[in-house]
């Protein structure tokens, strides 16, 4: 692996904290050690953030039996304007809903290549 192509993997457009927020949208019953599996941290570190997005208002927890159950406030907003002014139901539909959305193709009409586009 180049130097190039180590360095273009190790950083993302997405925050743990969005990704860990995207995981709670696509399952509001998923377990820690799940949103840690998938985005690839430690379960520690989702329980961290879990805690900052609760403390935000991004997030309700409510015990059903002996499991936890998220819910999103869609409705607030990103926590800083410089970020966007914006609800962050935006991010969540862009993500959680891209299977809805006509594909994406390149100047020359040709269809990008991602791991998001089969």
């Amino acid at each position: 692996m180049s130097a190039t192509e180590d360095r273009a993997s190790s950083w993302t457009f997405l925050t743990h904290h969005a990704r860990v927020l995207l995981e709670i949208a696509r399952d509001p019953d998923i377990r820690l050690r799940d949103i840690a599996a998938g985005v690839g941290i430690t379960e520690r570190a989702v329980q961290n953030i879990v805690r900052d997005l609760l403390e935000g208002g991004y997030v309700t927890r409510d015990k059903v039996g002996r499991r936890n159950r998220y819910s999103l406030n869609l409705d607030q907003h990103f926590r800083y304007p410089t970020e966007a002014d914006l609800p962050i139901r935006l991010l969540i539909d862009m993500f959680t809903q891209h299977d809805d959305l006509p594909r994406l193709r390149t100047v020359d009409g040709a269809q990008p290549r991602s791991s998001m586009t089969p």
